[in-house]
């Protein structure tokens, strides 16, 4: 036994269920199954260059007749949609499990999707685990269900369950899958979907979730039997909830939320006086229980938007009059002071921050992307005016400009999303005679989810070195003739850049290029900077980087204006010298010169 996340739980599953081939692209709250999965035996597993391109690798393998598994993100799934829709009427040779991790309540995400509507678009089986158990037993279903089924099947985390720990039961060995012939699959009227093709396999399809629908799941769907005035279908992490809020009431615990047993609802329905629905974000299955013509409740008691909780569940189940006022958990009133507020902020040292900091002196419209740089809209930086999706900005800069916004627009894109989708975005600026003036921060590394390679960086998931693709030439032959890299930490040298690209007739790319503060490598450089209070003149031109290792130093005040002095939290400074080279006064101190102090006093 061992105590595993979810994710964790079902990179184990995989390995148990002998897959050959995996591939993804990190987003929370999906990244540490490829990277728990990653260094074990026997698998290949890849960090892919965007969530399609990861998918179709595992069709790929999976029409080689070796198991495979893709991961990502819900928001992932839509870059994978055209893949999943394909994959869904071809079928494969061996299991395909697409592996997608929900975000309620938006903790790392631009939105809150629910994935089970895939499923049913795309016409597939979805797996729902309630726990970490459930999580490492239903990959190796999954994978069954897929062979069985000709099938590729959805396994659908939240992040609950994604994150959340628990003990699981692990097999003892790895199963041995043989479906490789010595030939890969020629076979045009199941594999290739041209429209005669696809036609044929429309009805295929459809028979095959009829029999999936009928076939009830008896292994992932379960009655629990109760008291019989109140029955409760649900799903996933929702059922940790009920449970906890009804544990008298009777349950029918769907693992398989698409397609619905017909039969099975039913039958638990006629044994129940009350059916009610609890399930996180859409009525899923709500909406499929109405269709079959069974009177249930659901969304009318229970939120739509954002996660539920056992405090979510029995409040609104006191005001639909499922329990009484007396079941609410009695509170005592603690007299305690408000947490102080922690906004989401660049770290310290953070290259993105010189880059936003020129933009914000510019004031010129700022269009986005996903990722660390997107806290370049908060205060004091303020300089972030659109944010969308991954890739995203490039495009939205491009129409802006195409539409004749006056102003020069700027799109500001992570090396990683540029390699995940904004290469498209930058061909078409050129393509259609652009003048967007596009910004790669590239701090070689993805760095939001945790530093994983991209081809940029050139190592792979699996800790190997690969080719390391340079940004400039890679820019310049997609017809871009106005580039420059530039390192943020040089301020007056991005300024420039900047100004020289305003003025510049057609597109321009600047590659802001330093490595992420918080990689190892650079976390030994770190020297704290120091503030000569002798200079310093409370203008607070260092604090409106927004850089959190500047603080007021309350026991110094300027005497002209009765304000504080800046100071520096030497546990929180890099030395990165963004705000030495701001300061008016030179009175923060730069690397050189503390260097020389701390040289000093150690002689």
């Amino acid at each position: 036994m061992r105590f595993l996340s979810g994710n964790e739980a079902v990179a184990f599953g995989a390995w148990e269920a002998g897959v050959e081939v995996a591939s993804g692209y990190p987003g929370t709250p999906s990244t540490e199954i490829l990277e728990t999965l990653a260094p074990m035996s026997g698998v290949y597993a890849e960090w892919s260059t965007n969530e399609k391109v990861a998918l179709d690798v595992a069709i790929g393998a999976a029409y080689a007749g070796r198991r495979a598994m893709v991961t990502m993100k819900h928001v992932g799934l839509n870059v994978a949609a055209d893949s999943l829709f394909y994959a869904s009427m071809t079928g494969a040779e061996a299991g395909l499990l697409v592996v997608v991790a929900d975000d309620p309540s938006l903790h790392s995400s631009q939105n809150e999707q629910d994935s089970r509507r895939y499923a049913k678009f795309a016409r597939l089986p979805c797996l729902d685990p309630a726990d970490s158990q459930e999580a490492k037993d239903m990959v190796v279903a999954g994978f069954e269900l897929s062979e069985q089924f000709d099938t590729p099947v959805m396994l659908r985390l939240t992040t609950r369950v994604a994150h959340s720990g628990g003990i699981v039961e692990l097999g003892s060995e790895r199963a041995s899958v043989l479906h490789a012939s010595a030939r890969y699959p020629r076979n045009p009227a199941k594999y290739v979907m041209v429209p005669a093709n696809a036609t044929k396999r429309c009805p295929v399809v459809e028979e095959r979730m009829l029999r999936l629908g009928e076939l009830g799941a008896p292994a992932l769907n379960h009655v629990e039997m109760g008291d019989r005035a109140l029955g409760i279908v649900t799903c996933g992490v929702a059922y940790q909830y009920a449970k906890e809020v009804f544990p008298r009431a009777s349950f029918l615990k769907l693992g398989m939320t698409y397609p619905l047993s017909t039969r099975l609802v039913q039958h638990f329905a006629e044994q129940v006086k009350r059916l009610l629905v609890v399930e996180e974000l859409d009525p899923c299955i709500e909406e499929e229980i109405r269709l079959m013509g069974i009177s249930c409740e659901g969304k009318s008691i229970f939120p739509t938007c954002f996660e539920l909780d056992p405090s979510v569940v029995r409040h609104r189940a006191v005001q639909a009059g499922l329990l009484s006022a007396e079941s609410l958990p009695r509170t005592v009133a603690v007299n305690k002071p408000p947490l102080p507020g922690r906004p989401p902020t660049l770290c310290p040292g953070c290259p993105h921050r010189p880059v936003f900091t020129v933009l914000r002196k510019l004031g010129l419209p700022v269009n986005g992307d996903i990722g660390c740089y997107t806290l370049g809209l908060l205060p004091p930086l303020n300089a972030l005016h659109t944010c969308g999706c991954m890739g995203a900005g490039i495009g939205v800069a491009h129409g802006a400009d195409r539409a004749g916004d006056s102003e020069r627009h700027v799109a500001v894109i992570g090396d990683s999303t540029f390699f995940h989708s904004g290469l498209p975005a930058l061909l078409n600026v050129s393509y259609n005679q652009g003048s967007a003036i596009v910004t790669i921060m590239d701090n070689r590394t993805t760095a939001m989810t945790g530093h994983q390679g991209n081809p940029g960086t050139g190592a792979t998931l699996q800790r190997l070195d690969g080719h390391q693709v340079e940004l400039e030439p890679l820019v310049r032959a997609m017809g871009i003739s106005d580039v420059s890299t530039v390192d943020p930490y040089k301020y007056q040298e991005l300024e420039t850049a900047f100004q020289n690209a305003v003025v510049h007739d057609g597109p321009s790319v600047i590659i802001a290029r330093r490595e992420c503060a918080l990689l190892p490598q650079v976390r030994r450089t770190y020297l704290p900077l120091r503030v000569d209070v002798s200079k310093c003149v409370a203008c607070y031109t260092c604090l409106r980087t927004g850089c959190p290792a500047l603080l007021m130093n309350l026991s110094e005040v300027y005497a002209k204006t009765g304000k504080a002095k800046s100071g520096i939290d030497p546990l929180l400074c890099t030395g990165c010298e963004l705000c030495a080279q701001l300061c008016p006064t030179a009175a923060i101190l730069r690397r050189n010169l503390v260097a020389a102090e701390r040289k000093a006093g150690q002689e």
